[in-house]
């Protein structure tokens, strides 16, 4: 049987093991929100840049290396390219193919709801934030629930993170 001693540790180590996930989830957080408050380059502005690449698929702001970066997947055909968008200036960067075995499996996911979707992840991404004034679109991911191609669109006001689904069909 367990000692009254040892069940305080206990519980407080569990209570930390469970808390450490959830911290480093609200850092990043923290951090994408402040680097984003100097930008005026938006999701969709992103979107539209990469269609030159191909049918957009997904995109996000996100920290790679220390620095903002806007990044969109797209598609052509049967292949997938991952275009990375200046955040100053909204002009592509660079523009590389998919190798990443994981990302491949992301990319062939956001394929398929695509594919079902006669919604673009641009229109998409403008509804959710024309029905959420003074938020601002930082990621989009497209999904199949029930067969139906829908998008998790995350918005950001200031420091306060909100998700929003948006159908695709």
């Amino acid at each position: 049987m367990t000692s009254t001693a040892l069940r305080l540790p206990l519980f407080l180590a569990t209570v930390c093991l469970f808390s450490a996930p959830v911290t480093l989830v609200r850092a990043e957080d923290a951090a994408l929100a402040a680097a984003l408050k100097d930008t005026t380059v938006t999701l969709q502005g992103g979107l539209k840049a990469s269609e030159r690449e191909g049918t957009p698929i997904s995109a996000k702001f996100e920290i790679e290396d220390g620095k903002l970066q806007l990044s969109v997947y797209t598609m052509k055909g049967n292949d997938f390219m991952e275009v990375v968008a200046d955040p100053k200036t909204g002009g592509i960067a660079k523009a590389e193919k998919i190798t990443d075995a994981d990302d491949l499996k992301a990319a062939a996911s956001q394929k398929a709801a695509m594919a079902k979707a006669p919604v673009s992840l641009f229109t998409a991404t403008e509804t959710a934030v024309k029905g959420n004034p003074g938020f601002r679109a930082v990621s989009i991911f497209p999904e199949l629930k029930d067969g139906h191609p829908t998008a998790e669109v995350t918005l950001l006001q200031g420091s306060t993170f909100k998700k929003v689904t948006e159908k695709l069909d």
